[in-house]
């Protein structure tokens, strides 16, 4: 397995980050493995950022133990807080690392990962690495966004130049920001023969949709990793960046506005 020391997650994790992810629930980002969870499974959430997820995760295979890890000791650290305030004692936080998991072989029932695939170098790999701590019979729960399939209206340039920025900046990493049409394929490629694929979408359009999605990308746009990155790439400088914070902000005002981002989905069967 080639090194991959050298990733970065584009998005970072500042403050307008982590409150976005935090809005992430089993039912508005995993409805597609409710269905397959059972109570007594033990479950790995890769990318378990903030923990919301993994949190409705333990709930619903309680009393089965639940993993989440994450590449950020602070993040980590803030999700065991999380856990504790919820009294939920049968999941627990770790920092890992995608291509190389902290467990034996078969160690799991189900292995969730949420927008993770499509910021790694090597997706393939990180699936074998799935498929590895795996029981027999388990499941792959992999989501991801295709960015190019986002929608918005109004139309404005200043977020089609975000699209623009926010795919090259990806690429530049060494991401697949289109990883949602390729979900199944990677799958395939990792040794699963029993890949089952679908897709779903978020869509923010009420005003307090609007407000949230909105002002998170404008300030995501200026203070977070992204700006650095864009900018360090040369695909943005921060004229072009303050340019499409301020259209993300007209975007939220608009009351017409709505914005909608499709996501691959696979279960993999070992």
């Amino acid at each position: 397995m080639a090194s991959h020391d050298n990733e970065r997650y584009l998005h970072g994790h500042h403050e307008s980050v982590l409150r976005s992810h935090s809005w992430r629930t089993a039912e508005n980002s995993a409805a597609y493995l409710i269905p397959e969870l059972k109570s007594g499974q033990d479950v790995l959430d890769v990318g378990s950022g903030p923990g919301t997820i993994t949190l409705d995760l333990a709930r619903l295979v309680s009393p089965g133990r639940v993993v989440g890890i994450d590449a950020s000791e602070q993040v980590v650290a803030n999700a065991n807080g999380l856990a504790y305030d919820n009294d939920l004692h049968n999941v627990s936080f770790h920092t890992g690392d995608a291509y190389h998991l902290d467990f034996e072989d078969e160690s799991f029932d189900v292995v969730h990962a949420h927008q993770v695939l499509q910021h790694l170098v090597d997706p393939v790999a990180a699936l074998r690495e799935f498929r590895r701590v795996l029981k027999p019979g388990g499941i792959v729960a992999a989501r991801d966004v295709d960015y190019g399939a986002t929608v918005w209206y109004p139309e404005l340039p200043g977020i089609s130049e975000w699209l623009r920025v926010y795919v090259e900046a990806a690429n530049a990493s060494g991401g697949e920001p289109h990883a949602g049409r390729r979900l199944k394929a990677w799958a395939h490629q990792a040794g699963f023969d029993h890949v089952s694929a679908s897709a779903s979408v978020w869509c923010f359009s009420s005003p307090e949709e609007r407000e949230w999605w909105g002002s998170s990308w404008a300030e995501r746009a200026t203070e977070s990793d992204f700006a650095a990155r864009a900018i360090e790439s040369g695909h943005a400088d921060l004229d072009d960046l303050k340019a499409i914070a301020a259209a993300w902000r007209e975007w939220s005002s608009a009351q017409d506005g709505w914005f909608s981002l499709l996501h691959g989905e696979v279960l993999a069967r070992k």
